[in-house]
């Protein structure tokens, strides 16, 4: 087998230095082409890269702030959740406290009235329904029998006297006080200790009076004066404050005058009553 005679080829210095040459011309070439180019390049690729990246920065921290703003309105909408229980809660509570001390000052008003009558036996009684109108004329309270309680029993409230029992049961009574149009009192008025009547009339409590008739012309009697039960009562124990005198008229048959009362109660509204258990029958007896 012939074998094939191969030409080595050598690199010698002369060569490389040529290459060299040839690849930094070429490198001269591409810098000074490039550098030419590169502004434009860059201006195009700001006109368009710049605006997107500043637009995609915005996006961001929109959705950024947003989903800030959504945490903390969650917090918000949590804690707004808390204060509005709360606010509740101390409503409640300031509503018990309330009512609680509208008791309290109407028991302190009924054990100030049971002080000025000592010398009778009394029950307190919650007052459970009323008929129609707008008064507490006739009304029923919670004590019956049971309790001691009997038909004509004195009834108190307010300052004073407030009607009469006139119907019972074992766990009830039916109350009809002085402001009904079917009542009548016999009264005193002090100091003078001038005899009257004392006439339940709606009409004239709608005006804020009651009236006291038959006063004997020359009674020495003035604005101001109390009124209250009379020992010639066959209903009412004596000495229970019915009001106080308002204003005075001179009847027209010249021997007797009128007087009108502020009554010592207050019937537009009831809701607790003392009862004295003793009736004026009992006492006598």
């Amino acid at each position: 087998m012939r074998r094939r005679n191969r030409k080595r080829i050598e690199i010698t210095p002369k060569y490389f230095l040529l290459a060299l040459t040839i690849v930094c011309v070429v490198l001269m070439i591409a810098s000074l082409f490039f550098d030419s180019i590169m502004p434009s390049v860059r201006k195009a690729t700001n006109t368009f890269i710049l605006p997107m990246q500043k637009g995609v920065n915005t996006v961001g921290s929109w959705v950024e702030s947003k989903v800030e703003a959504l945490k903390n309105y969650e917090d918000i909408v949590a804690e707004n959740d808390q204060l509005k229980e709360q606010l509740d809660t101390y409503r409640s509570t300031l509503a018990q406290y309330e009512q609680n001390s509208y008791e309290l000052d109407r028991l302190q008003k009924l054990y100030e009235l049971d002080a000025q009558y000592t010398d009778y036996d009394k029950t307190g009684a919650r007052v459970i329904s009323k008929d129609t109108g707008n008064w507490f004329d006739v009304f029923y309270i919670d004590k019956g029998t049971d309790d001691g309680l009997s038909i004509g029993c004195n009834v108190l409230y307010g300052n004073g006297l407030c009607g009469i029992i006139t119907e019972i049961g074992a766990d009830y009574a039916k109350v009809r006080s002085i402001i009904d149009d079917t009542t009548n009192v016999n009264a005193t008025i002090l100091p003078a200790q001038a005899i009257c009547n004392v006439s339940g009339s709606l009409t004239n409590y709608a005006d804020g009076y009651l009236l006291a008739e038959n006063i004997d012309k020359d009674a020495d009697i003035s604005e101001g004066d109390q009124v209250v039960t009379s020992h010639v009562s066959s209903k009412y124990l004596s000495g229970i404050n019915i009001g106080y005198i308002a204003k005075i008229e001179n009847d027209s048959n010249n021997l007797t005058k009128t007087a009108y009362i502020t009554p010592a109660a207050d019937f537009s509204n009831i809701e607790e009553v003392l009862v004295i258990r003793q009736t004026k029958k009992n006492v006598t007896d």
